[in-house]
């Protein structure tokens, strides 16, 4: 009995230490929302040393509540009120925060939503369905948890100024002061951020604007899309430099320009582009290259597609969704209407795509549930890329009397999260696919690689050889004497890889046995072989479709 009462009586200290302990960390989660920086590389104690005007604002709309003596409830309900903006400003920090990590840019509030479905597709192929139910579960728990945890803290300060109305004027008018000062001193940290910090209030108000410049684009995008020199371009006078040949638009996922420069994987990746560049051109097939500037960085590739394609620079969603409801001409749509047959491949497609024969003017669509595979899944990719081109060739590219083939191919084996990986195998034993069967268990696991970053960029760095490889082996094996490729990327890594403020720039190369068409691009000052270096041509991505048309039209 002695010791029970012992801890009924300690029970209310512990309460309130708990309290304290729970109140501490809202007021930690508030500080964050206020002055924590969105960019993660210039996060900091430091950074976090600063005083926030949106701070003493918030103090001082508690204090003129209790000064005017307005209910109890009323004050409450105000201050749940400011600790949910709390909460929101901190949310909009964190996906800020995130999408700079993985796309290189802040959200875009207007359009970002519709990835969501994206991005649970992504989180589930990666790491199974359970455990992306379970991610988003905790997700939404701990997010619940943060914004009652920082209305009820705020409802709290309420109280202590109700009770402490004398030492809290007195803290607001010496806050208020020292902000001032630090404001009229121009004293900032060593990364350029002001002591006296608005940043709350800047990041709000940036976002408003690009919800405003979002919705103008649309009038502007309208206008671009109504400009098209080759809309009316007759059958007979489209690529007539590329009579008689398949084509075929490879886009290697994520083969950035970090992949060939400047970075420690690129030696790999070099080497490779070598070595296929002097056995190609033993083989007869003749290349150059250069580089494009990608609408999109760390995924959206779909938006590079589009930009590719129309001739546009498609670099949002809201973009997108309105170019696919237009008769744009693509350069499948081009292919189709001077006679070729126009089929796409695109191995992590599960479902439907009537866009791609309304818009693109494709005649077929290939995806993971007809191309034939019967192997096991490598990550995120569905099938190898070696695979998907094998399948190409058996389905499509097969000798004899047909038509001419147009295809966009877009390869997988390079998307994050880069294990585990496939290797090549003879072509002659690819097969369905069960070739491929025991070499997911050989591999790295993802949780493996992503748990240390020189594991991520050794992985991505191996995804790319084996991506180039296949496409260069490709080349290597067939035997069609009429094959032209186009080789790109589609954007660059997410920053894990790249590393914070990377450019947009991709490679890109064009190769063909016919050494007419490579004469037919003279013009564009791009490097012979498959490694363009730092000198090379730098276009935006949107400028491709015209410049092609150009080069083989009449």
């Amino acid at each position: 009995m002695r010791s029970q009462r012992r801890r009924r009586a300690l029970h209310p200290g512990g309460r309130r230490r708990a309290l304290v302990v729970l109140w501490g960390v809202g007021g930690v989660l508030a500080w964050l929302a206020l002055v924590a920086p969105d960019d993660l590389s210039t996060l900091s104690v430091q950074s976090l040393v600063r005083l926030p005007l949106e701070g003493v604002v918030a103090v001082a709309v508690l204090l003129a509540l209790s000064l005017v003596g307005l209910p109890s409830r009323v004050r409450a309900a105000v201050a749940a009120g400011i600790g949910v903006l709390l909460a929101l400003l901190l949310t909009l920090k964190v996906l800020d925060t995130g999408l700079l990590q993985a796309l290189g840019r802040p959200l875009r509030p207007t359009q970002d939503w519709t990835y969501a479905g994206s991005g649970l597709g992504f989180l589930t192929d990666s790491v199974g369905r359970p455990l992306a139910v379970l991610v988003v579960v905790l997700g939404a728990v701990g997010w619940t948890l943060g914004v009652v945890l920082l209305g009820w803290s705020v409802v709290r300060l309420q109280g202590l100024v109700d009770r402490r109305r004398r030492g809290a004027l007195l803290g607001l008018g010496a806050a208020a002061v020292v902000w001032t000062a630090l404001a009229a001193t121009g004293l900032e940290l060593p990364d350029g951020r002001a002591v006296a910090s608005t940043d709350a209030a800047g990041l709000v108000a940036r976002h408003v604007l690009q919800v405003r410049s979002d919705l103008q684009d649309r009038t502007t995008f309208a206008r671009e899309i109504a400009i098209d020199p080759f809309r009316a371009a007759p059958a007979s006078h489209l690529l007539q430099g590329l009579r008689g040949k398949d084509v075929v638009v490879v886009f290697v996922e994520s083969y950035g320009r970090v992949a060939v420069e400047g970075s420690p994987i690129s030696a790999g990746v070099d080497a490779t582009l070598r070595t296929a560049t002097s056995r190609l051109q033993a083989s007869g097939v003749g290349s150059r290259s250069a580089f494009l500037t990608s609408p999109t960085f760390g995924g959206i590739s779909w938006l590079a597609h589009s930009t590719l394609q129309s001739g546009l620079w498609v670099d949002s969603q809201e973009r997108y969704d309105t170019l696919l409801t237009t008769h744009r001409l693509t350069l499948s749509g081009a292919f189709r209407r001077a006679g070729w047959r126009t089929v796409d491949a695109v191995p992590s497609d599960q479902d439907d795509w009537p866009q791609g024969e309304a818009f693109y003017g494709f005649d077929h669509l290939y995806g993971a549930g007809n191309l034939g595979y019967a192997g096991p899944r490598f990550g995120y990719s569905t099938m190898p890329d070696q695979y998907v081109l094998a399948a190409l060739q058996r389905l499509e590219l097969t000798p004899g009397p047909r038509r001419p083939v147009m295809a966009e191919l877009d390869l997988t084996s390079s998307h994050s999260p880069w294990a585990p990986l496939p290797s090549l195998v003879r072509w002659a034993s690819v097969g369905d696919g069960s070739v491929f069967d025991p070499m997911p268990a050989l591999g790295d696991t993802a949780a493996h690689v992503w748990a240390d970053q020189q594991r991520i960029a050794a992985a991505y760095g191996q995804s790319v050889e084996y991506s180039v490889g296949a496409v260069t082996s490709f080349l290597q094996t067939t035997t069609d004497p009429n094959l032209v490729v186009l080789m790109l990327g589609d954007h660059q890594p997410s920053d894990a890889v790249s590393g914070a403020h990377a450019g947009r720039d991709v490679p890109v190369t064009i190769l063909a046995k016919d050494p007419r068409v490579l004469s037919r691009v003279a013009g564009w000052g791009w490097q012979p072989g498959l490694l363009p270096t730092a000198g090379a041509p730098v276009w935006r991505m949107d400028a491709f479709r015209d410049q092609f048309l150009s080069a083989f039209s009449r």
